[in-house]
């Protein structure tokens, strides 16, 4: 699967830093706002409880899990994914690691090294 035809799906979670500007978590989640995709965010690190903290309190189902966080942490939101059937991970540039990698194949999860702002920008280049 292209990066590009992850466009096709309109319920995603970007998981990351979203709370801050200037963080690609924060751009990512805003862009694909903008482009009319039902999207939340996720940030395991949220303290303040503004946004979810877990993949497993997001409601309606997840089609596309943006993954823009540190592989170490990845791994762990990744296997929880799995376990909710999520099966289409978007990798953004810096949040890719083999063991995600491997881990996708072997599970049966479309994983895909890209980035969704520069796929919104191709679109609306069309």
């Amino acid at each position: 699967m292209k990066a590009s035809n992850l466009l096709y799906y309109k319920n995603w979670a970007v998981i990351g830093n979203v709370s801050k500007e200037g963080k690609y978590a924060f751009k990512i989640l805003n862009s694909l706002k903008a482009a009319g995709f039902n999207v939340v965010g996720v940030n395991p690190r949220d303290i303040a409880g503004s946004i979810y903290d877990s993949l497993e309190k997001v409601l309606p189902k997840v089609h596309v899990l943006d993954l823009c966080i540190n592989p170490a942490v990845g791994i762990d939101i990744v296997k929880a994914a799995n376990k909710l059937g999520i099966d289409k991970i978007l990798i953004q540039p810096g949040a890719e690691s083999q063991e995600i990698l491997d881990f996708c194949n072997n599970n049966g999860i479309d994983a895909v090294e890209g980035c969704a702002l520069v796929e919104l920008s191709k679109r609306h280049q069309k």
